[in-house]
């Protein structure tokens, strides 16, 4: 499948892209909105999903019209029904028409996500298109992601807009603003295990042996963790992930050690916990850094951790009676990176 998903913003993709993913589906975004104004808004939806899809490394394709003018002459007779009789059909469209052209089999729309939108119109309107352009069209109700999708936004400081697009619909959010909100369809609304809640832990030592795994030494350990804040993910009244913050001076704090229980670890835990520390921490302190393993600076680069600052050679073997192990990896240097708290 070669699948070319048009996309509203970048609030909207996070669960549609997500979702994918996780069923080895790698769509292409497609930018093509040109009833979002005015212009700043524009530019800083666009802006924000360019800068989003780098740091996800997600291929995306940006058709530039800022369409005001042409917006403006096509539904001043009838404001009413502008989303059906213009907003959707003009970018659905042209999302079919990119797709024939160049080589792509089937089209979604992170439209379907939004519990704001006129899905079933959406629904039936991208089936006609599939019909007229011969190519497939790959439906999903995304709606049932959307609280988590928005969440996972916010978590991540995406820009989040405060409405659906053109200038008459932020007319309508200021008019109706004790207008209550759409809701999720109840058809799609499942038991869900609860969100992850980021904690202060006071009782530090009671989770020494969750800390060894990350520091297998004790000692090490107690020599930073009275003057450190210690955080916990909790899930369901579990701490399953923990983070140890140590400020070493006014402006620069060290991650000294961060872990994940065994049975939640490649799950997105560690990086949501690390990712709410950082934006917390940022508004006093300028740097983090962290000394890691051979092992996991890939992990720590893509949270940020992008400067090298030094290595202790044989930090490791020093520290230690016997091997220490990281993975299949034998620990012998600590490396040290940090990330810029202040950096976007």
């Amino acid at each position: 499948m070669k699948l070319l998903m048009h996309t509203c913003c970048a609030p909207c993709s996070v669960y549609c892209i997500e979702y994918l993913r996780n069923e080895k589906i790698e769509p292409t975004l497609y930018w093509y909105n040109p009833n979002i104004h005015p212009y700043m808004e524009y530019k800083a939806r666009r802006d924000c999903l360019k800068e989003y899809t780098k740091n996800i490394n997600i291929e995306a394709i940006f058709e530039e019209d800022y369409g005001l003018d042409k917006f403006c002459k096509e539904v001043i007779n009838d404001l009413n029904n502008r989303c059906a009789n213009y907003c959707y059909p003009v970018r659905l469209r042209k999302t079919f028409e990119y797709a024939k052209i160049n080589g792509y089999d089937t089209v979604t729309t992170t439209l379907l996500y939004s519990i704001y939108q006129n899905h079933d119109y959406i629904k039936r309107i991208m089936e006609e298109f599939s019909k007229e352009y011969k190519i497939d069209f790959l439906y999903k109700d995304f709606r049932a992601g959307f609280r988590e999708g928005q969440s996972k936004a916010r978590e991540i400081g995406l820009y989040m807009q405060k409405y659906c697009g053109c200038v008459f619909s932020e007319e309508i959010r200021y008019y109706n603003h004790n207008q209550a909100k759409p809701d999720i369809p109840m058809d799609l609304k499942t038991v869900k295990e609860e969100k992850p809640q980021v904690k202060k832990i006071e009782n530090k030592e009671a989770y020494m042996d969750m800390l060894l795994e990350a520091d297998p030494s004790k000692a090490s350990i107690m020599k930073y963790l009275n003057d450190s804040d210690v955080y916990g993910l909790q899930l369901n009244d579990e701490i399953i992930s923990l983070a140890v913050i140590l400020p070493i001076s006014n402006k620069t704090l060290e991650l000294k050690n961060l872990v994940t229980k065994k049975e939640y670890r490649n799950k997105g835990y560690a990086k949501r916990l690390l990712r709410h520390l950082c934006g917390n921490y940022k508004q006093k302190y300028d740097k983090m850094i962290v000394g890691t393993t051979e092992n996991n600076i890939p992990f720590y680069v893509k949270q940020g951790f992008d400067k090298y600052e030094k290595t202790i050679i044989n930090y490791f073997i020093d520290m230690a009676n016997g091997e220490i192990k990281d993975g299949d990896l034998i620990c012998t240097d600590m490396i040290y990176y940090s990330k810029d708290l202040k950096k976007r």
